[in-house]
């Protein structure tokens, strides 16, 4: 089996640049409706994951070190690629094996996948491959198991 059977392309992803202020950022993932997202380069490279906990730690921190703190009216100036990802989702390139991309799964809600050249090209989500394998499983087994309280 091939990792791109269970790739969403780009095309159909949402995904932020790492010039991004922060406020164009969180806009984006409110409207998508995601706590964590990708992060790419403006030539396509992967530059990491940011999640709605990355904003609030920066903010916390900043607001720590600052007295005046991290207002909200701040994220304008604030760029993307200044926040630290303290969950950093590791990508597999597209040649991965399946037992990479399924170690990944486990512990990330979704596998940001890369060409040989760490382009960007989609994302695996936990969703998809869950879904391969109960497909995989007869109806009969899934409706037999005892179920667990």
């Amino acid at each position: 089996m091939n990792i791109a059977f269970f790739l969403t392309l780009k095309k159909d992803v949402a995904y932020l640049y790492d010039d991004y202020s922060i406020r164009q950022a969180l806009e984006k993932m409110k409207y998508h409706g995601y706590s964590s997202i990708p992060i790419i380069s403006r030539n396509g490279k992967y530059a990491g994951t940011v999640s709605e906990g990355d904003f609030l730690w920066y903010m916390l921190d900043e607001s720590i070190e600052d007295t005046d703190g991290v207002s909200i009216y701040d994220a304008e100036d604030l760029m993307l690629k200044d926040i630290p990802h303290k969950n950093q989702y590791v990508s597999v390139r597209i040649t991965a094996s399946m037992d990479e991309l399924f170690e990944l799964a486990m512990n990330q809600n979704f596998v940001p996948v890369t060409d040989d050249e760490g382009v960007f090209i989609g994302i695996v989500t936990r969703k998809n491959v869950i879904r391969h394998f109960i497909d995989k499983q007869p109806a009969a087994n899934i409706l037999n198991q005892p179920k667990k309280l």
